[in-house]
């Protein structure tokens, strides 16, 4: 097991990441809003799946392998700036809605809601970068395996995301409420949802390679 110092500090970084706006984000409370919290939680078992696998990935070293390769990893970085410019879009366009604003959508089955899920926590490479470049930092061979270290501290992520992600999709309709109270507040909460995602799909495509 890792130092508990260790695990502390990475369990204060993971929580800093997961409040940070992103595609996982988005697309949670948008399916919360539009179909229901039972809805946001089968997504937020997508998105726990796609920790999963990027966990044992790098777990194993097989997220070296696509990190190493230019092609593999630089297809994946535009793949997921190009989704965050299409959310972005999608909040600042003429007669766009905010992802708090309520809406009617054709309800997706429970195993679309899950594979959509999947799929968004997939097209981050962020989260690739992130288990790729902390994972090591936080391993101590003189702790006992590293294989173990390194599930225990993915384990750790992954209940603190699920956690917080959770509490969004539950409260989403609330805040959706308070908003539609107040229509100017909505529409900066748009253009608002819409730079940040631009600023972070920009960040996204012009990132050097690690």
């Amino acid at each position: 097991m890792p130092e508990i110092n260790s695990l502390l500090a990475f369990a204060f970084i993971a929580l800093g990441m997961v409040l940070t706006p992103g595609p996982n984000m988005v697309y949670l409370i948008s399916r919360s809003i539009c179909q229901g919290r039972a809805a946001g939680l089968i997504s937020l078992g997508g998105v726990a799946l796609g920790f999963v696998f990027y966990m044992l990935c790098a777990a194993f070293g097989i997220t070296a392998i696509v990190m190493a390769v230019p092609y593999a990893y630089d297809a994946l970085r535009f793949g997921g700036a190009l989704y965050l410019l299409y959310l972005a879009w999608q909040a600042i366009k003429p007669g766009g809605r905010s992802p708090f604003q309520v809406k009617d959508l054709p309800k997706d089955s429970p195993r679309k809601l899950f594979m959509m899920g999947f799929l968004t926590n997939l097209l981050n490479p962020k989260i690739a970068v992130m288990y790729l470049s902390l994972l090591p930092q936080f391993i101590s061979p003189d702790h006992g395996s590293v294989l173990v270290q390194s599930l225990a501290l993915g384990f750790t992520q992954i209940v603190i995301s699920v956690t917080v992600n959770a509490m969004i999709a539950i409260a989403a309709g609330s805040i959706a409420a308070f908003l539609a109270s107040r229509p100017t507040w909505l529409v900066v909460q748009r253009w608002l949802m819409g730079m940040v995602l631009t600023g972070l799909a920009m960040r996204m495509a012009m990132e050097a390679r690690r």
